[in-house]
């Protein structure tokens, strides 16, 4: 009864989203649902992808990360415990940094876990990082394989007679390698097994990891005699956003030459675009008289690199001072800083405003 309460209720959200969004567009610019509509549901949640398809949005996002038994599932994190309640279903399953990691767990262990709106404990509590976002441990939501929700989106675009894209992030590669895991091999016999192999195909994949986009540019895609879209994602070195192993100490990957002045003519030898952090493109000390705009998307345009900025938030607080408005956002780097597509968590703003400034 519980599983024909569910389905019901992604009916339900899926008729009210096809009759609110479903006006398509042909405009240049994309728009990519970052996690889903994020905004509205728990991230990664199937119903979360079903909202955002019936937004009418260009390419939808996953996050892979692998299972204990090779399977990938779709999560931001290659850790549970943010999204799920793995801490009182698997209490003894952490490692010794606390965290319970996916690589850990079968994929019928995490299909077990309840998944919610992504939250942080405070004194013992669960606190939902976005409190105005969808509530926290409300209905039912669980993780899902990326070829299930590939089948979900290819199974749409069949009904729908409509070509919406994946747009797939491999998530710390030199994690899963140190594990002895080769997920950029799993993901691309994904990508080869529903016929995402050639550039034209409606699919991106991404990484933050340069050795590993390298390395997939290089030799894998000739393995798999594969010629996909690339994207260069783009991070500050203090994030640790991507770490090398050196005598097996990991430190994190030095990304300061992304921003000299050669350096998107050095990540087009190995990619199709990239995917820098907003702040990057319009620094955050702008103001609404002065915009300052950094060279990276002409650089980026020069070297034939398609330019995909996250992320896109229409919480409180969430707004750049030098705009007054989402709408103000979405228009500072569609038209002012001439981005080609944005990853937001409000994917039905940015369709709405693109649709309005054809």
């Amino acid at each position: 009864m519980k599983f024909i309460k569910k389905l019901t209720s992604l009916a339900l959200i899926g008729a009210l989203s096809l009759s609110l969004f479903s006006v398509s567009f042909a405009n240049e610019k994309i728009v990519i649902a970052h996690r889903g509509a994020s905004g509205y549901l728990p991230e990664h949640s199937m119903a979360c992808k079903s909202m955002a398809y019936a937004m009418g949005v260009d390419y939808i996002e996953q996050d892979v990360v692998m299972t204990k038994d090779d399977q990938l599932v779709v999560l931001h994190d290659h850790y549970l415990d943010r999204v799920t309640n793995v801490a009182s279903i698997f209490p003894d399953r952490k490692r010794e940094d606390g965290r319970y990691y996916a690589i850990d767990f079968t994929l019928d262990e995490i299909k077990s876990l309840e998944m919610t709106e992504g939250f942080v404990v405070e004194d013992g509590k669960t606190v939902a990082n976005y409190k105005k976002r969808f509530p926290i441990w409300q209905s039912d939501f669980k993780a899902h394989t990326l070829e299930e929700e590939i089948e979900m989106i290819q199974g749409l675009n069949k009904s729908m007679n409509k070509n919406v894209g994946i747009y797939v992030e491999i998530k710390a590669p030199w994690f899963h390698r140190h594990e002895n895991k080769d997920i950029s091999k799993k993901t691309l016999e994904v990508f080869k097994k529903y016929g995402y192999t050639t550039k034209d195909s409606k699919a991106y994949l991404q990484c933050f990891d340069p050795n590993e986009l390298i390395r997939i540019n290089d030799e894998l895609l000739k393995e798999y005699d594969m010629d996909v879209k690339l994207v260069q994602l783009m991070a500050e070195t203090s994030w640790n956003e991507t770490m090398v192993y050196e005598n097996d100490e990991a430190k994190p990957y030095d990304y300061d030459w992304m921003f000299k002045e050669d350096g998107m003519d050095k990540v087009a030898n190995y990619a199709d675009g990239v995917g820098p952090w907003k702040p990057m493109i319009i620094k955050d000390d702008s103001t609404k008289d002065n915009l300052i705009i950094t060279n990276l998307v002409k650089d980026a345009h020069k070297n034939k690199l398609e330019v995909h900025p996250y992320t896109f938030r229409n919480d409180e607080g969430r707004i750049p001072t030098y705009c007054d408005d989402f709408n103000g956002l979405l228009d500072a780097f569609y038209n002012k800083a001439d981005v080609d597509g944005v990853f937001t968590d409000y994917p039905d703003l940015a369709v709405k405003f693109l649709n309005q400034n054809k």
